[in-house]
């Protein structure tokens, strides 16, 4: 059995009905809390509660005590945690939130897959934690890197206390720092889903540093498919850490173009010079390790990508 936390958050919806169509038995946690629509999130939660072999449980992860007596007699073999606050922008409005649900809740987790000695424990870290690196693609033996946002340290703290469990209680674990994951039923807060948005709404978008901002934009298929590789890899290492990225960083412009031509209809566009705070004007991700240990190979590129989300934007809001 698997436990999933933040099971109908983005990822964790993509991966537990891949699981779960694999006939593999999942414990899904979630908060469920209100950063973004509720509405989005309990729709992704019935789905997956259509499948007798998915078990949920509403939690919040900073309570160990309740965590821990849901989990008690429950076998797990496997954790994956992707439960967070997720955001740049929203751990420099409520930075003390974002420490709070990153950290804390990582601690508790992490105890539960020490007490539990589960054969594997894989949990979601970033690009953000590479800051403003001159390193380019992002490369995971850089030791130089800081974060310069929040949510990068706290990402980037995970990932040392987890080497520390790691190598003290030789549990198995590995560090997914992903790169911009987009696709359907995603997060309505990020980038490529709030301008579709605004589009609809016939509202402006607001492009900061007059659009030359890059991502290694990555689909969600292809981010899914890494993590049940992972999930099944024999490691002989007790932590690794891996980018889960497309291996290619695509200009913000080519996103803005890409939506419009598919939703066929044209943004009005306000250029800004600023970089808001704790952003990262570039990222871009070497997979070379990833090609190691998984033989990674991403399959979606931008254009289809995006086709793909706009394809399922139209049918989630009755546009024909």
């Amino acid at each position: 059995m698997i436990l999933v936390t933040g099971c109908a958050g983005f990822i964790g919806f993509h991966l537990s009905i891949k699981l779960l169509k694999k006939n593999i038995k999942v414990i899904g946690i979630d908060s469920l809390n209100d950063y973004y629509s509720k509405k989005l999130k309990l729709k992704r939660l019935s789905i997956l509660k259509k499948n007798s072999n998915f078990y949920f449980s509403k939690i919040d992860l900073k309570n160990y005590y309740n965590l821990n007596s849901f989990l008690k007699k429950k076998k797990i073999d496997k954790i994956i945690h992707l439960a967070a606050q997720p955001g740049v922008r929203v751990s420099v409005k409520k930075p003390f939130n974002t420490l709070k649900q990153n950290i804390n809740a990582f601690i508790n987790i992490l105890e539960i897959a020490r007490s539990k000695k589960v054969k594997k424990f894989l949990y979601a870290s970033s690009s953000s934690i590479y800051g403003e690196t001159k390193i380019y693609p992002f490369n995971e033996d850089d030791k130089e890197n800081e974060p310069i946002s929040v949510y990068g340290s706290s990402k980037l703290t995970n990932e040392i206390l987890s080497s520390s469990y790691a190598r003290n209680f030789k549990i198995k674990c590995i560090g997914l720092r992903f790169f911009t994951v987009y696709g359907p039923l995603g997060r309505p807060d990020m980038a490529y889903y709030s301008f579709l948005d605004n589009l609809r709404k016939n509202k402006p978008i607001t492009v900061f540093n007059k659009g030359l901002m890059k991502r290694d934009f990555t689909y969600i298929d292809d981010v899914v498919t890494g993590i049940i590789n992972l999930m099944n890899l024999k490691l002989k290492e007790n932590h690794l850490v891996l980018n889960i990225g497309k291996g290619k960083s695509d200009n913000l412009m080519d996103l803005v173009n890409l939506l419009q031509n598919n939703y066929n209809k044209k943004f009005k566009i306000l250029y800004s010079k600023k970089i808001p705070i704790g952003d990262i004007k570039k990222t871009f991700s070497n997979t070379k390790k990833a090609k190691k240990f998984i033989n990674w190979k991403p399959k979606v590129n931008l254009k289809e990508g995006i086709k793909k989300f706009v394809d399922w934007y139209k049918i989630h809001h009755g546009i024909k």
